[in-house]
C-alpha cells in the first residue's frame, strides 16, 4: 500500500523545486531512458530519515557543482510503485534494491551507484562530494578515467561485520 500523498508531497517537493523531473509510471521511466541524454542522475526518493537528512540535501548541494549530468529524474519508493519497480527491474538489474538510492547513468548504463548503505551515517556534504566526484568523472565529453569511481569510498562501511555488503545497513 502506498504512503499517503499528504505525507510524501513535501518530500517530493524537496527535489522537484531543484528541477528534478518526477517519473510516476513505468511508461514515464521507459520514456526517460529512451530519451536519455548522455548522462542522467536517478534518485530513488523515500520517506526514510536518511533521505531527508542526507540524500535529498546532498542532491541539492551537488546541483551547485560546475559539472552536471544532462538530466535529473526521480521515482518515489513506497508511492510510485510501478515506476520504482520498472527502474529496479529494467535499468538497475542485478543491483539490490534500496532507498534512498542514487545512480548516475552514462549512455543508459549505471556507472556510479550510491546505495542506502553509502548514505546512512554520512553527512550530506560527504555524499554531495561523492556525487560531484562522479559528475567530474562521467559527465564530460571525455572518456572516464580508468580509475573513475563506481561507488563511494566509505572506508570501513563496506568492510564487513559478517554481512554481505548489501545488508550491512540493517546491522
Amino acid at each position: 500500500m502506498p504512503y499517503p500523498k499528504a505525507m510524501v508531497d513535501p518530500m517530493r517537493e524537496e527535489l522537484t523545486r531543484l528541477g528534478v523531473e518526477e517519473l510516476r509510471t513505468a511508461e514515464e521511466v521507459d520514456d526517460a531512458f529512451e530519451d536519455a541524454a548522455d548522462t542522467m542522475l536517478l534518485v530513488i526518493n523515500s520517506v526514510c530519515g536518511c533521505a531527508a537528512g542526507n540524500a535529498r540535501p546532498a542532491v541539492a548541494m551537488a546541483r551547485e557543482a560546475d559539472v552536471q549530468p544532462d538530466r535529473y529524474v526521480t521515482v518515489f519508493a513506497g508511492q510510485d510503485e510501478e515506476a520504482t519497480a520498472q527502474v529496479r527491474d529494467q535499468y538497475l538489474a542485478g543491483i539490490p534494491p534500496s532507498s534512498p538510492f542514487l545512480a548516475l547513468f552514462r549512455d543508459g548504463q549505471p556507472v556510479y551507484v550510491v546505495e542506502r548503505k553509502h548514505i546512512e551515517g554520512r553527512s550530506a556534504n560527504a555524499i554531495a562530494a561523492d556525487l560531484v566526484e562522479a559528475f567530474e568523472a562521467y559527465c564530460t565529453d571525455e572518456e572516464p578515467p580508468s580509475e573513475a569511481p563506481t561507488r563511494p569510498d566509505t572506508g570501513s562501511a563496506d568492510s564487513g561485520n559478517g554481512l554481505p555488503s548489501t545488508f550491512q545497513s540493517i546491522n
